[in-house]
C-alpha cells in the first residue's frame, strides 16, 4: 500500500499471512514501518491479539490500524461482559466489516486480516478497507502478498498441524521480504488455537526460516 510519491504517513508497507491448520490459526508478519521511502521503524507489531481467541493483522496505515485494534478490543471485551462466552471469529470479522463500512467516504486505509478458533473450529478471514469479507483457508495482504502467495500456493495443505503451518508461513513472509522493499526485518509468527493466543520466540522463527 505504498504510494509511488513522498508521504508523510507511516504506513506498514507489509507482507501479512494467515492459515488455517489442523489444530488452529498461524498468522506472520515482517516487523517494517516506512514513511514514503524511509523506513520509519524496523520493530512494529502488525499481529495483536483482541481477545482470548482471536487476533488481527494489519496492514496500511499505522494510524488507521492501531485505532481499529483499539476499537476491536473494547468491543469484543463488552461483548464477553454483556453476553457471558467469546464472540465467534465470524461475528469478529462481521463488527469489523461493518464498522468499516460506515466509513466508506473518509476510508481506513487498511487491509486486515481476523483469526482465530471459536465452536466450530478455525478460521480466518480477509477484510478490506471498505468492510468486504471472505474467509479464506490461507491468505496474505499487503505489498508483499504476490511474492507470499507462491509460497503459500506451493507448499500450504489443509491437513498440516500447527508446526507445519508455522513453517509455510514463516517462510512465505520470509520470501517476500527478498523481494518487497516495504517489507523487512524480522519475521513475527502468532498462533491461535485451544491454548489462546501464543507470540513465537524470534530465534525458534529465524531456525525455521533457514
Amino acid at each position: 500500500m505504498e504510494d509511488q510519491t513522498y508521504d508523510k504517513s507511516v504506513k506498514t508497507g507489509t507482507t501479512t499471512v494467515g492459515l488455517v491448520s489442523a489444530e488452529g490459526v498461524v498468522l506472520a508478519s515482517d516487523r517494517r514501518a516506512t514513511m514514503g521511502y524511509l523506513i520509519a521503524s524496523k520493530d512494529i507489531d502488525k499481529i495483536y491479539p483482541i481477545s482470548d481467541n482471536i487476533a488481527m493483522t494489519v496492514a496500511g496505515s499505522v494510524g488507521d490500524a492501531q485505532k481499529l485494534v483499539r476499537w476491536m478490543k473494547a468491543e469484543l471485551k463488552l461483548y464477553s461482559l454483556k453476553e457471558g462466552k467469546q464472540i465467534t471469529v465470524e461475528a469478529a470479522a462481521t463488527l469489523l466489516a461493518n464498522i468499516l463500512s460506515q466509513y466508506k467516504f473518509f476510508p481506513f486505509f487498511v487491509q486486515l486480516l481476523i483469526g482465530g478458533t471459536d465452536r466450530s473450529g478455525s478460521h480466518v478471514y480477509s477484510v478490506d478497507m471498505l468492510g468486504g469479507v471472505t474467509e479464506e483457508k490461507y491468505t496474505s495482504t499487503g505489498s508483499g502478498s504476490p511474492i507470499a502467495y507462491g509460497v503459500l500456493e506451493e507448499m500450504y495443505k489443509e491437513d498440516l498441524n500447527v508446526d507445519d503451518t508455522v513453517r509455510v508461513a514463516a517462510k512465505a513472509v520470509s520470501a517476500a521480504m527478498k523481494r518487497d522493499a516495504a517489507s523487512g526485518e524480522n519475521v513475527d509468527v502468532c498462533v491461535v488455537d485451544k491454548r489462546g493466543f501464543r507470540r513465537l520466540d524470534r530465534d525458534f522463527v529465524k531456525k525455521i526460516i533457514q
